[in-house]
């Protein structure tokens, strides 16, 4: 998923991926997060469900992927 660069939403109580709509209407309660990018050496990938926030294996990623986030740390 190299070169997917891009911002995500979260809700800062959940955990939860929010809509742009959402973070402007509640700034105060979300967080954007920069994700994705080119791989380099020393890149760490995470994979997140969208519905809980909560970190899922490569293999959940893959089998769920419209519900999880693949993040380039």
């Amino acid at each position: 998923m190299a070169g997917q660069e891009h911002d995500v939403n979260r809700s800062a109580r959940s955990g939860r991926f929010v809509k742009d709509s959402t973070a402007e209407r509640s700034p105060e309660s979300t967080t954007r997060e920069h994700v994705g990018g080119e791989d380099k050496d020393g890149d760490h990938e995470v994979h997140r469900s969208a519905r809980t926030g909560k970190f899922v294996t490569g293999t959940t990623a893959e089998l769920h992927s419209s519900t999880t986030e693949t993040q380039h740390l």
